[in-house]
């Protein structure tokens, strides 16, 4: 008697089982019907948009400048994964200006005009950080991250200077004066798709300061014995992240925090701190309303207060803005 192999009582075994290994997925439902293939390993999300306002006073008892300011920003977020491989690159960047009427001119001793402060930079942020990571677990990565801030612009406190204290404003800031690199090695927690948890026991950090300004370099904790544009310090650094968007609605949100293990002037435990957030709505399809908050805390940057003391201190900036923007 011979007994068919792929049939014991008339139920196909062998061939149900090719069948399934055969068998085509079914398509994503959270991808667009004429997606491609690009888009089922690829999504980017973010905002770009110009805010600008404007502040005129006319017999304003209270006091006041006429001002208009514009902020051009981008907080954008592109990520990748296939398989147990992902990568992500994120770029927070802005850079603003601002007119105000009535201030005051830097002037010689003759009272003659020699440059006017009219025209102020307002804003003036690079934020880029790129990371791959390894799944070796369920939402678990071997990472290795990378990241870069500076400023595109020639910088200067004008708060003496409108005061009439000083002769001119101070010069604080340029393009990497300064800046910071981070290289590290740690693991990632993505417990949800828009949540990310970062720890790293070995970090690198390259502070720089090309100008040769030793006022300067030591404002941003560099050994101005040395004569060196950068030190490099090695530690641990932790980076929580958030990238959620609904509808019209963008959130983002990226904690780091970095303490070194080998510098001389800032004790292990005391955090380097970099908090920004943003929140964006987008309606009538061009207008967008936004807010973004900035937060920093260094420990070897020096700054003075209102009543001279020299330290670090908490850094905090904040911008409102409503003008014509796009949320993806």
């Amino acid at each position: 008697m011979m007994v068919n192999a792929t049939e014991i009582g008339g139920t196909p075994i062998l061939s149900s089982n090719v069948n399934q290994l055969f068998k085509k997925k079914k398509a994503d439902p959270n991808l667009p019907k004429d997606s491609t293939n690009w888009q089922k390993y690829w999504k980017l999300t973010g905002v770009v948009g110009l805010n600008i306002t404007q502040t005129s006073f006319t017999n304003w008892a209270a006091g006041g400048q006429n001002n208009a300011n514009g902020v051009l920003f981008a907080n954008l977020n592109l990520a990748y994964q296939k398989g147990l491989h992902s990568w992500e690159a994120c770029l927070n960047t802005e850079i603003g200006m601002m007119y105000t009427m009535g201030a005051r001119d830097v002037v010689d001793d003759e009272g003659k005009v020699l440059r006017k402060t009219n025209w102020r930079k307002s804003s003036d942020k690079i934020d880029f950080s790129t990371k791959y990571g390894f799944e070796f677990q369920k939402t678990w990565f071997v990472t290795a991250m990378a990241s870069f801030k500076s400023q595109y612009a020639r910088g200067l406190d004008y708060a003496k200077f409108d005061k009439g204290e000083l002769e001119e404003p101070v010069y604080v800031s340029n393009w990497l004066s300064a800046s910071y690199s981070d290289f590290s090695v740690g693991i990632d927690w993505k417990p949800k798709q828009f949540i990310s948890l970062y720890l790293s026991p070995v970090a690198g950090r390259i502070t720089t300061c090309i100008d040769p300004s030793n006022i300067m370099r030591h404002a941003y904790g560099l050994d101005t014995l040395t004569g060196k544009p950068y030190k490099a310090d090695l530690g641990l650094t932790f980076k929580a992240q958030v990238n959620y968007t609904y509808k019209n609605l963008t959130i983002m949100s990226s904690l780091v925090l970095f303490t070194p293990y080998t510098s001389k002037h800032q004790k292990f435990g005391n955090f380097d701190v970099d908090w920004d957030f943003s929140i964006s709505y987008q309606f009538l399809k061009v207008l967008n309303v936004s807010l973004m908050t900035s937060l920093k805390y260094y420990d070897q940057v020096m700054i003075t207060d209102k009543k001279g003391n020299v330290g670090p201190r908490v850094q905090f900036k904040e911008v409102l803005g409503l003008g014509i923007g796009y949320s993806f």
